[in-house]
């Protein structure tokens, strides 16, 4: 049985980067751009079920017209198409403004599951995905480090990791998943599928498109506004205690107690 599946993606900051700050925003010159990791695991078990399955896989991505390139990686490894939501109009939302833009857009497009990645490392949020499911009345499961399909193809049996324990939910389908670390390895792009990912469509839409009134979403529809953004304080430098094991051991225990107050 074939399956459409939609991936919603983010661009982010490289985790290795440096961030730094100037009048209160992240500087984005110089900074590398890259695919939210959590977002590959589920594009990679997009593609795993596609091969085993049969099927197609879309790549949606809402971001600033110069994502293109990032997206481009997600068709390297191996997503049939692509979709590029940019307009300077739905920039600057929070979650809840992203979700609406994401649910107009997975309105046009075929599905019988989406996947996304359990949060976005840049904000953390892990919101945009449960949101959408919710807008477009889906089931949904998060965080899923294992995923099967049941026989007849209506219905996926999922492990979810939650604080330290596993659960395991069965949902039918259409749904809407989000990836947790491990959920499979990850591929990475080869040189024909680099050169291929040049040829596979991508299409762009902007508000006008997606047809959303553009005063609910962007920075005009955000339900949360950002008034301050710093870096976080220095660290203290750290302590080497000297003398022996048992006298370095009573010295941490008193600084643990008295200047860190942590016991």
């Amino acid at each position: 049985m074939p399956f459409n599946i939609v991936v919603l993606l983010k661009r982010v900051p490289d985790t290795e980067s440096k961030i730094t700050l100037r009048e209160g925003a992240v500087v984005t010159e110089g900074l590398n751009f890259v695919l939210d990791p959590y977002g590959e695991y589920g594009l990679e078990k997009a593609l795993q079920l596609v091969e085993q399955h049969g099927g197609k896989v879309t790549a949606v991505l809402f971001g600033s017209a110069d994502a293109k390139e990032t997206i481009r990686k997600a068709l390297a490894v191996g997503a049939d198409e692509a979709v590029h939501i940019s307009d300077p109009a739905l920039e600057g939302g929070d979650a809840a403004a992203t979700a609406k833009v994401l649910a107009a857009a997975l309105k046009k497009i075929p599905y019988d599951m989406i996947w996304a990645g359990k949060q976005a490392v840049d904000e953390d949020n892990a919101q945009v995905a449960l949101r959408v499911a919710e807008l477009l009345d889906l089931p949904h499961v998060n965080s899923v480090i294992e995923f099967n399909l049941e026989a007849d193809g209506k219905a996926a049996r999922c492990v979810r990791e939650v604080d330290g324990e596993r659960d395991v939910m069965t949902t039918t389908l259409p749904a809407i998943f989000t990836a947790q670390q491990g959920l499979g390895e990850l591929r990475y792009p080869s040189l024909k599928g680099i050169m291929g990912a040049k040829k596979k469509p991508i299409t762009d839409w902007d508000a006008a498109a997606l047809g959303v009134a553009v005063a609910t979403v962007g920075a005009a529809g955000a339900k949360i506004q950002q008034t301050k953004l710093e870096p976080p304080p220095a660290r203290p430098p750290g302590k080497i205690i000297p003398g022996d094991a048992q006298t370095a051991a009573q010295e941490l225990a008193r600084l643990l107690h008295e200047e860190a107050k942590v016991i």
